[in-house]
């Protein structure tokens, strides 16, 4: 297990040689640090999210005495209300009657409708950059837009929408391992504050309808399909946290590597029609959610190994994603990749319902950058997060010209 160190730096620096050697001791192994089954294939992880036997939660199914678990600190219940009535920890049916209703902000044709939106949102953000003779590209590029659009569909004004990161930050920091009390404080603090601001708009669109998607959610709340307030809130929430987290580390760990690659920066700058590909290529090569959990509902084994009701599985996607068995030359960054399988967007029940969405501005966001800032460069060496589960970048310090 000495391949695996999620709090040393170099670790976090480049995980994958590490990744390498994991794979190579075996199909899971126990990591005592955090109490979890690692699992680092593509295969395994890749069925494994399809596995019923496997949940999110669960609550649907036990208490935490009969799943041999403790109840949360009680001064942690504002952020465990909040992020238990959300789609992506919930199992069926909960999960099935929400995601229903939230899909329907998520369709092809509705998708498609904000095209035009994000590409003018993106060649704005971008001007603005260009005008500057460059900046940190993921505070004036990376961050606004997908905390835009996102807060565009969910109808939460402009006005509003300078808390929503540093809440939505504050809150992810709970998904790493072994959180620290301060780290859970200012979670608590951002799931009341959030939860408010939320419980407010929701009055307010009760009297004033719109078509935004809190509207079609209280719609469906009013008309009797059972979504809860709470229920609302903790999908909207969901929704700002996914589209703010995965998007703006997608892209500057993807502009990062191309930095890092000027061969396949510059093949990409001479045909944007690589645009499609390169995206899963990044988003395969460095993905922002590295690791992703799995409670043990009915006893499971791997490869010989039997992990018991109670236990919870870590499916590392970061590792997945350089599988050798899966991807030829997965350490190296091809941007014409066709056979990508990757699973950055997860898998089964749990894939990811903005996935269209965080295609659309990525796409919006490089093309924008090669058209527009055709000479973009590194300006200085970024430093990494300190995090492992969700990994990105402090900023990303750019020229243009």
């Amino acid at each position: 297990m000495a391949a695996f160190d999620p709090w040393d730096p170099d670790f976090l620096a480049d995980p994958y040689p590490s990744y390498a050697e994991l794979r190579a001791q075996g199909r899971v192994q126990y990591f005592e640090a955090t109490n979890q089954w690692l699992v680092p294939h593509h295969a395994d992880v890749s069925a494994l999210l399809r596995d019923r036997r496997l949940g999110r939660t669960y609550q649907h199914r036990f208490t935490h005495e009969e799943f041999g678990r403790t109840s949360p600190p009680a001064e942690h219940e504002p952020f465990h209300t909040l992020n238990d009535h959300g789609m992506l920890d919930l199992e069926p049916p909960d999960h099935t009657r929400i995601r229903r209703l939230v899909s329907k902000a998520f369709t092809p044709r509705t998708v498609e409708r904000l095209g035009p939106y994000v590409a003018r949102l993106a060649g704005e953000l971008v001007d603005g950059l260009v005008e500057k003779g460059g900046g940190d590209l993921l505070t004036d590029v990376a961050e606004p837009l997908p905390v835009a659009v996102i807060a565009e569909m969910l109808g939460i004004p402009e006005a509003d929408r300078a808390p929503l990161r540093p809440w939505s930050a504050d809150i992810c920091g709970m998904y790493e391992l072994n959180p620290s009390e301060d780290t859970a404080a200012k979670a608590v603090r951002a799931s009341v504050e959030f939860s408010d601001y939320l419980r407010e708009l929701i009055a307010e669109r009760r009297q004033a309808p719109g078509d935004d998607l809190i509207s079609g959610l209280i719609e469906a709340h009013d008309e009797g399909d059972r979504l809860t307030e709470q229920e609302m809130i903790s999908t909207a929430v969901l929704l700002l946290n996914a589209g703010h987290e995965a998007t703006v580390n997608a892209t500057v760990n993807g502009w990062y590597a191309l930095f890092r690659n000027p061969a396949q920066l510059a093949a990409l700058r001479a045909d944007h029609s690589l645009v499609p590909t390169a995206i899963e290529e990044l988003m395969r090569y460095d993905t922002p959610l590295q690791l992703f959990e799995r409670w043990v509902l009915d006893e499971i084994e791997i490869d010989g190994t039997t992990i018991p009701r109670g236990a919870e599985i870590a499916m590392l996607f970061g590792s997945a994603n350089h599988d050798p068995e899966v991807f030829r030359r997965p350490e190296d960054l091809d941007l014409t990749r066709r056979d990508n399988p990757h699973i950055s967007f997860s898998a089964g029940i749990h894939y990811c319902i903005g996935a269209p969405l965080a295609r659309l501005e990525l796409a919006a966001s490089m093309t924008a950058l090669l058209e527009r800032a055709p000479t973009l460069s590194l300006a200085a060496e970024p430093r990494r997060k300190p995090n492992f589960v969700i990994r990105g970048l402090e900023g990303l310090s750019v020229e243009v010209g």
